[in-house]
C-alpha cells in the first residue's frame, strides 16, 4: 500500500479547518453506502478523513442494484440511514429521479473497466480481441461475473454481441454478493469478470487484463447525498475528500480512472 503525500494530508486538513469554521458543532457521523467498485480505495483514503476533520465515517457495503439483503436499494428500502451514496452512475441517477438522492449533490467519481480473472498459476488465455475473448469462453468449462453493473452488461450484451448467448447459458453463472474474485481463487470458475478494482483485491487470483477495447463497458462510480441524510455537510465534504486530485494517486492504484476534482464538487 503507498503512503498518503503530504500534499494529500495538506489537503484534508483544509478540509477539516474548513469545517471547524463553518460549525462549532461536536464532530459528526457520516454514513455512507457504498458498492464494491470504489471500495478498495475507500477504504485507503477514508481513515485519513476521519483522523483530519474528527468526524467518524460508518460504511455498509453492498452491490449497486440486486435484491441481495445488503444490496444498496435493498438497504434503503428498509430504512437503514445513509447520508453518502456511492455506487454505479446510473443507479445513483434512478435515485435521484425517484426522489432519494438530492440532485445537484452528484459528483461522478471514477471510471472503472472490466477485467478478467484466472486462479493464480492457471494458463492465461488470449483475450487481445473480440474473437480471442470469444474462443476463451467457448473453451472455458466455467464462467463467473457479477450481479452489479458489469455482470448485467456481460450476460446481456456481451454474449449476444459475440453470438455465444445459447452456449453461455448453462456454464456462466451469476455471483450474488461475494466478490467474483473468490470463486475463481476458489477453482468454482476457470474465468471470471468484473471491474479491474474489485479482482485487484483479492489473493489467490491472477487479473489477465482488460476486455478489449471494442468489448469494454467502461462504468462510472459517482456519490451523492441521500435525500434523508442528517449530515448533508459532512457528507458533502467527504465526497469533496474523495474527489480531490490528491487522491487521485490512491485511486489509480487500486485500477479506476479518476473523473472528478476538488474544485468541481466546491462549485455546486
Amino acid at each position: 500500500m503507498k503512503p498518503i503525500s503530504t500534499g494529500f494530508r495538506a489537503f484534508v486538513f483544509g478540509i477539516a479547518a474548513a469545517l471547524m469554521l463553518a460549525s462549532a458543532a461536536s464532530a459528526a457521523e457520516v454514513r455512507v453506502m457504498i458498492s464494491g467498485g470504489l471500495a478498495a480505495a475507500y477504504k485507503e483514503l477514508v481513515p485519513e478523513f476521519e483522523r483530519a476533520t474528527g468526524n467518524k465515517v460508518i460504511t455498509a457495503y453492498g452491490p449497486s442494484m440486486g435484491t441481495t439483503a445488503n444490496a444498496i436499494p435493498v438497504r434503503l428500502e428498509r430504512g437503514e440511514p445513509a447520508d453518502v451514496l456511492i455506487m454505479v452512475g446510473y443507479a445513483l441517477g434512478d435515485f435521484i429521479k425517484q426522489g432519494k438522492v438530492i440532485a445537484d449533490s452528484r459528483v461522478d467519481l471514477v471510471k472503472s473497466p472490466i477485467g478478467i480473472a484466472v486462479k493464480s498459476g492457471a494458463p492465461k488465455p488470449d483475450i487481445s480481441s473480440a474473437d480471442a475473448i470469444k474462443r476463451a469462453l467457448l473453451a472455458a468449462k466455467s464462467i463467473a461475473y457479477s450481479d452489479s453493473a458489469s455482470g448485467v452488461y456481460i450476460s446481456t450484451e456481451m454474449f449476444q454481441k459475440l453470438g455465444i448467448a445459447d452456449e453461455m447459458k448453462d456454464k456462466a453463472k451469476k455471483i450474488p454478493a461475494t466478490p467474483v474474485g473468490e470463486i475463481v481463487a476458489h477453482g468454482d470458475a476457470e474465468l471470471g469478470f468484473q471491474q479491474i478494482s474489485e479482482l485487484k483485491p483479492v489473493a489467490g487470483i491472477d487479473i489477465v487484463g482488460q476486455l478489449p477495447p471494442e468489448l469494454q463497458k467502461i462504468t462510472v462510480f459517482s456519490a451523492g447525498i441521500a435525500s434523508v441524510s442528517k449530515e448533508p455537510e459532512a457528507g458533502k465534504a467527504l465526497i469533496k475528500f474523495l474527489a480531490s486530485p490528491a487522491a487521485a494517486p490512491v485511486i489509480i492504484n487500486s485500477g479506476m480512472e479518476p473523473i472528478a476534482t476538488a474544485s468541481t464538487v466546491g462549485a455546486k
